[in-house]
């Protein structure tokens, strides 16, 4: 068999299909979500940190080429940092996706839960099928 169709059977199968579509939504869904925590989320959190932004929060180490007060000047300076205040934001960038996956996977489980169907009657022993024919020949007597 040749590489090109051994490539092509591989691609084709719908488990590399599905994992295709699903990095493409996750990707699509990653964008929302970044929308929604540094759009909606953010500003009301920055409200109450006086809107002093996260990503700016840093211990300065060194202070030989002078005192900064955002982390990019730290950076064009080239001065050490320890910047916690991204770290923190990664967090809650992560907390707030998780929550969503969450909230997401929780409703695709509640419309599948709908789909199925009630389970079916357990099988009649054999008591049991000897009394409905006896109901059902009593029935027929009457």
């Amino acid at each position: 068999m040749s590489f090109i169709k051994e490539f092509k059977e591989f691609a084709m199968k719908g488990n590399v299909m599905d994992l295709a579509v699903g990095v493409i939504i996750g990707g699509a869904f990653g964008k929302i979500v970044t929308s929604l925590v540094d759009n909606i989320l953010m500003p009301i959190v920055g409200i109450f940190t006086r809107g002093k932004n996260f990503n700016d929060i840093f211990y300065q180490l060194d202070d030989s080429k002078g005192v900064v007060t955002t982390l990019a000047d730290a950076k064009a300076k080239g001065i050490a940092v320890f910047a916690y205040g991204a770290f923190i934001q990664s967090i809650i960038d992560f907390l707030i996706i998780a929550l969503c996956i969450f909230v997401l996977v929780k409703f695709m489980n509640k419309l599948t839960k709908k789909k199925e169907e009630a389970p079916a009657p357990a099988e009649l022993t054999t008591q049991e099928k000897l009394l409905t024919e006896i109901r059902d020949e009593l029935k027929k007597s009457r």
